[in-house]
């Protein structure tokens, strides 16, 4: 007997959950992708191809942006004049970001930290700001060819990974041996590994692209390989071992690259293992029950790095939504979770004169606000909409924000 698609889906939901978990179940036109809703990308598709009056201004912009971006040339990290410590530019090359050549030196050397305070001289070195570049280059085509199935933005986006991910003649080396390094004291450290906490979204461009003829088959499988190539380096380097032993935000941010990179690849029982064991631990470990986030107000600019370790939970919270894994309501022992994380910047920023802990920048509540914006729907909780809309410049009617998210609670 020859089963349906939707009786092949309850069978594949009753096996899920006889092996203890279950899994989001996918609509048929909703993209697999894990840095976006995409269940809300397929409805707002489909709201504009009805010509929704709501979504034109944003979806206008999108594509003039998409425009524009047909003009930027691909980048590559062989752009580079400096020559990393192997002699080979393929090899990817940044400095850290809050070190500074050494006053009391007459070299300069070692260069020392200034916490918070970001050396623009880093920037001498082009490839974070290429790859940079590249990710929102290709995250702007790729979201223009979703909404509009205009093949250009495909064929641009396509250019710009294979530029940088698959050409041989200039592709990066799928490893992060020498990021961040320190002048006078490191070639490259695991903090480095940071520099890629948003390569993820490439991946869902990628997949957002493939209904296009632009970006082939053999494509998709090289970038699936390239990805695959840089996850076993993270999981078996010294740096990348080393970096998912970290407490802070950059431990949070690992485990969502490595997920997200084997669900990428198809591995969905490693990044399930993944949530399950290293982020429930750091859940436990990095918030405490009141909701603050010790290791990251600490730091000179606590309230950016409280907000920026809490977007890594929500992305992995995001990430386990579809593989069976809830993060979102999960508690340690002493009722920490990422709940409690999220109600304690929310309270603070109804009462921002109640921070106590220092903060050298001015607090922006943006992403605090779409953080807010995603836990309204994770949680039903009307509350954190408003508050989001109160705190968050969500007042631009063609702001891609309103293709992204669900801005108002009224359109479900």
């Amino acid at each position: 007997m020859r089963l349906g698609a939707a009786a092949v889906g309850v069978i594949c939901l009753l096996m899920l959950a006889n092996a203890g978990y279950i899994a989001y179940a996918r609509a048929a036109d909703e993209p697999n992708v894990y840095s976006w809703d995409g269940a809300l990308l397929s409805e707002n598709r489909a709201r504009i191809a009805a010509g929704d009056a709501a979504l034109l201004p944003a979806y206008e912009r999108l594509l003039a942006e998409a425009d524009t971006a047909l003009d930027i040339a691909p980048v590559s990290v062989m752009e580079k004049e400096q020559l990393p410590p192997s002699g080979d530019k393929h090899d990817y090359l940044s400095l850290a970001i809050y070190f500074w050549p050494n006053p009391d030196t007459e070299d300069g050397l070692p260069w020392v930290n200034r916490d918070g305070q970001r050396n623009p001289g880093v920037d001498e070195i082009p490839d974070k700001p290429n790859m940079i570049k590249m990710q929102r280059t290709v995250e702007t085509l790729a979201l223009a060819y979703y909404f509009s199935g205009e093949g250009r933005y495909a064929t641009h986006a396509a250019a710009h990974l294979r530029a940088w991910f698959l050409a041989p003649a200039t592709r990066m080396n799928p490893h992060l041996t020498y990021a961040q390094g320190v002048p006078g004291a490191s070639d490259g450290r695991p903090w480095g590994i940071i520099d890629t906490a948003q390569l993820g979204r490439v991946c869902d461009c990628a997949v957002l692209l493939e209904p296009s003829a632009a970006w082939t088959a053999a494509d998709h499988v090289a970038l699936q390989q390239w990805f695959a190539d840089y996850r076993k380096w993270l999981l078996t380097s010294t740096n990348g071992i080393t970096e998912g032993l970290a407490s802070n935000n950059h431990g949070v941010y690992y485990d969502a690259q490595v997920a997200h990179y084997a669900l990428f690849e198809g591995d969905a029982d490693f990044a399930r293992r993944q949530l399950e064991n290293a982020s429930k631990n750091r859940i436990a470990l990095q918030i405490e029950p009141d909701g603050h986030q010790p290791q990251e107000l600490r730091r000179t600019k606590s309230w950016d790095y409280s907000v920026y370790n809490l977007q890594a939970f929500v992305y992995l919270a995001l990430i386990g939504e579809q593989i069976g894994v809830d993060l979102w309501n999960y508690e340690a022992e002493d009722g920490a979770g990422i709940r409690a994380a999220i109600d304690f910047l929310a309270e603070s920023a109804r009462h921002p004169v109640d921070w106590k802990w220092q903060q050298i920048k001015e607090v922006h509540y943006g992403g605090l606000a779409r953080i807010l914006l995603l836990a309204a729907e994770a949680y039903d909780e009307p509350a954190y909409r408003a508050l989001a809309l109160e705190i968050g410049d969500f007042s631009d009617d063609a702001s891609r924000d309103r293709l992204l998210y669900r801005i108002s609670e009224s359109v479900k």
